[in-house]
């Protein structure tokens, strides 16, 4: 029988376009290719030929191929790889394989065929079957059999075109993806913009490859602009505090108060646009959030200030001091300077994050080597692996899928799963995860998990959903906003309509200056600093003693954290195996046992040769010759050294030998419980002592977990490796808790199950596979000696990885924040004592009316001790 041959769903050159292509010229040096997806042609980059999909440019050798794209933009691309399940991308044999060829699909796949009629996939059913020209087909119904009997050659002459997946969610694009907002996950909707509630910007609900930072980019190109600006005005309007340069004389103060006018005007309304909008927003649904106080505020003391420029003879004399009306321009403009440089700061840290997605999908290989049913060997892109596809994986290879071993055998390093260093062997009936790197030999494999049921794909979307579960830290500047708005507006217009009721004349110009000066003097600028400064300078604090802290509410919470949980390898250990023992048996020496291994391992590839080798070079031991070296797979290797067999490897070995390792068993037997790796060696058949290899703990951990217990944290470890290993590394920590044999879902689980029983957690680690956790914990604390996706994922770096950096965190985030609480306290005390004053409360009594220049010096005062206050962190013992 012959196989059946189905043509390619992507139309030659020749007939996409009605005809041949011109191959377009590249002789530009440099010039970037890119390859038309409609027709393979290589084209140059022309905007009048291109289209977007998915968030990626495409570009075309003709409008025909636009169109075509356009049309059907499935058929010629792959959808984003890995969070979705894949759909059939190109069509298997719906034929019966020739006789004695190995199946393309294992029995265990329902349905391995493909319908010519329909193209639908059909079990391989002999009632819904029938025969054309040597082949046998199999139909997904007898209406589909009645079908291809009636006209088999005209069927297969025009098989059915593959079936187009629906377009995922999981692709973020400008136009049609999914979006959220990370304070409130209840708000989505199709494409970028701000949250109704809040004001952030929404992110999407989905990983991509693709990265938007179009936000990030607008915000800081209006940060620079803004600073340049706000600067110069900034010193030109406190110059006459300075002795000698009262530049508003020497200019005089008309040329001086437009200058400052040309200054902030750009700040205001164009870089301040985007809160301004926000704040309307908030104000038209009545969700009023920090854009609300921010807009508020600054629009009041811009507005009066054009006012004032403007007008001047217009106010009435209470507003004037010495003749002349205050102007405000500078506070407006710092105030949007200042909420400029939080939102940067904020979508940075949220791109951090997303970059560590971006990273993990990159894991994985985006193609694959499948071995076809008559042996042959094609490479397919990623989408296109079928569950039960028979696939190989070469050395050096990333694996593809999860799937089962079916011939052949390897290590293979499984760190960015288990965070162990030490890679595993894969024979016949083990399993491989998706993103590990085949080291050493080749295998055949069968997938079982493709798309978004990898584990890959699930670590992803634990890290995507763990990262925008996290609120940023204008939470607590919202819930205040929420009733100071109101109260703010409302004292305003009270304090207008007391005065025009029982003020004396003229009651309209003294209620016009109390409901203006109730408004600045409220103005966030104090508010707007008291967080910020102090973070930045904790967070300058913290970079001087090696630990990076990424964003503040990390620095927020680290006070609060009363459960550590860490990863082991790498975090509490130095994360690669070392030589931790070497014994010799009577009438050999150390010095012999170990020469002899390091000639045996010299050869080997085993995951631990390298540390022995290591070792014995460390300790001077003589190179020797090895001859008629073998490698016996799961048990060890033996050679010839001189006339001598030596042989090195586990007690399987020795037996097979009839080494007998008594005399060393019970030694051995201990360091296993102190879980070591060991491996007996023989000389002629005799036992000449063992060595022992283990991942040492760090030098600084045992002092760092003593100070985090004795200020009330309780420690848990979590780990991929065993049972034993990780029973004997708590034991000697002294951990609380210890979890073995853990995967990356499971310690997100974890991670979960301490959140839901009130902990505050923190999650310490340096591996991909502790990724999900570190994003999830209230802090996520990454070794600086580790992975760059944990970086990426964690709130908290720590550059030597050295874990008494936590202890320091800690007392930094505690101080940080009592910093921050006094901060608040001048913010808001000047509001609360100053807006009954700005709006009138002492005139009864008194006589005094408080000026909208004396509140703009009240609210300037205010910001000067919040500046004042947090630069005194600098000075904090750690």
């Amino acid at each position: 029988m012959k196989q059946q041959q189905y043509p390619s769903t992507i139309p030659p050159a020749a007939e996409c376009c009605g005809g041949a292509h011109a191959q377009p010229s590249m002789a530009a040096a440099g010039a970037r290719q890119y390859t038309d997806p409609v027709c393979g042609m290589t084209v140059a980059a022309d905007p009048a030929k291109k289209a977007i999909y998915q968030g990626k440019t495409y570009y075309f050798c003709s409008a025909s191929c636009v169109e075509k794209f356009n049309a059907e933009p499935l058929a010629y691309v792959q959808p984003a790889k890995l969070l979705k399940v894949a759909v059939a991308g190109s069509v298997p044999t719906g034929a019966l394989a020739p006789a004695g060829a190995a199946p393309a699909s294992p029995a265990a796949v329902d349905k391995p065929y493909t319908d010519p009629v329909c193209g639908m996939k059909a079990a391989a059913n002999p009632d819904k079957s029938a025969s054309f020209d040597g082949v046998t087909y199999y139909f997904c119904s007898t209406s589909c059999v009645s079908k291809f009997n009636a006209d088999p050659a005209g069927i297969l002459a025009h098989p059915p075109k593959p079936m187009t997946p629906a377009k995922p969610r999981s692709t973020p694009t400008a136009a049609d993806a999914i979006y959220t907002c990370p304070m409130h996950p209840e708000v989505e909707q199709v494409g970028p913009g701000t949250c109704p509630q809040c004001g952030m910007a929404l992110e999407p609900l989905e990983a991509s490859m693709e990265e938007d930072t179009s936000e990030l980019d607008d915000m800081t190109r209006r940060l620079k602009i803004s600073t340049a600006l706000s600067l110069p005005l900034l010193l030109l309007a406190m110059s006459d505090m300075i002795p000698g340069a009262d530049i508003g004389h020497r200019l005089g103060m008309n040329a001086f108060n437009w200058l400052q006018a040309a200054l902030a005007t750009p700040v205001v309304l164009w870089a301040g646009r985007p809160f301004f909008e926000r704040a309307i927003a908030s104000f038209r649904t009545w969700n009023l959030n920090m854009f609300s106080l921010i807009g508020l505020g600054t629009a009041a003391a811009f507005l009066f200030s054009v006012i004032a420029l403007l007008f001047p003879a217009a106010l009435p004399e209470a507003f004037k001091m010495n003749g002349m009306a205050p102007l405000y321009f500078e506070a407006s403009a710092v105030i949007i300077t200042l909420v400029l440089l939080g939102q940067v700061l904020e979508l940075r840290a949220r791109s951090r994050t997303n970059g560590a997605i971006r990273a993990l999908l990159a894991l994985a290989p985006n193609t694959a080597l499948r071995v076809n049913a008559d042996g042959s060997e094609e490479e397919i892109h990623l989408d296109q692996v079928q569950v039960g596809d028979i696939l190989r994986v070469k050395p050096g290879d990333k694996v593809p899928v999860d799937g089962k071993v079916t011939g052949g055998h390897s290590n293979v390093d499984e760190s960015m799963i288990t965070g162990e260093p030490m890679p595993a062997a894969k024979t016949l009936g083990s399993t491989a995860s998706a993103g590990t790197v085949n080291q050493t030999g080749t295998f055949l494999l069968q997938a079982q998990k493709v798309g978004a049921d990898t584990l890959l794909s699930q670590i992803v979307q634990m890290v995507n959903q763990a990262s925008r579960s996290r609120a940023p830290i204008q939470k607590l500047a919202d819930r205040v906003s929420g009733w100071f708005v109101p109260a703010v507006m409302a004292s305003s217009v009270i304090s207008f309509l007391l005065w025009n009721w029982f003020g004396p004349a003229p009651a309209m110009a003294h209620g016009l200056v109390a409901a203006v000066s109730v408004l600045i003097i409220a103005c966030p600028c104090a508010l707007g600093l008291a967080t910020p400064i102090s973070i930045m300078v904790g967070i300058g604090r913290g970079a001087g003693e090696g630990i990076l802290i990424k964003d503040a509410e990390a620095l927020e919470r680290l006070e609060k954290v009363d459960t550590l949980v860490v990863d082991k390898t790498g975090t509490l250990t130095e994360g690669r195996p070392k030589v931790h023992s070497v014994i010799a048996a009577d009438g050999f020496s150390q010095a012999e046992v170990l020469a002899a291994a390091a000639a045996l391992e010299k050869l080997s590839e085993h995951p631990l040769a390298q540390a022995i080798v290591d070792y014995a070079q460390e300790q001077g031991a003589p190179l020797q010759a090895v001859e008629h070296f073998n490698s016996v797979t799961g048990k060890g290797v033996h050679g010839h050294i001189g006339s001598a067999l030596v042989s090195l490897g586990n007690q399987s070995l020795m037996d097979d030998a009839g080494v007998d390792t008594s005399a060393l068993r019970e030694r051995a037997q201990a360091l296993r419980m102190q879980g070591q790796t060991v491996m007996f060696i023989a000389r002629a058949n005799r036992l000449a002592g063992l060595i022992s290899v283990a991942d040492p703990i760090k030098a600084s951990t045992a002092e760092a977990l003593q100070l985090l217990r004795a200020s009330g944290v309780r420690i848990i470890m979590l780990t991929g490796d065993n049972a034993a290993t990780a029973a004997a590394v708590g034991k000697q920590l002294g951990l609380d808790e210890v979890h073995a044999e853990v995967l990356p879902q499971d310690k997100f689980k974890i991670i979960e199950e301490l959140k839901q029983q009130g902990r505050i957690v923190a999650m310490a680690g340096d591996g991909v596979n502790d990724a999900p956790a570190l994003a999830l914990a209230d802090v996520g604390i990454a070794m600086g000696t580790g992975t760059d996706i944990a970086m990426n994922s964690a709130h908290v770096v720590l550059v030597k990885g050295d874990l008494r950096g936590i202890a320091k965190a800690r007392l930094l985030s505690q101080h940080t924040m009592t910093n921050i609480r006094q901060n608040l306290f001048f913010a808001f005390i000047y509001n609360f004592v100053g807006v009954p004053i700005a709006a009138g409360a002492l005139f009864p009594w008194f006589g005094i009316v408080l000026s909208p220049m004396i509140a703009s010096a009240a609210m300037s005062f205010s910001s000067v001790s919040v500046i004042g206050n947090a630069l005194r962190l600098r000075k904090t013992t750690l």
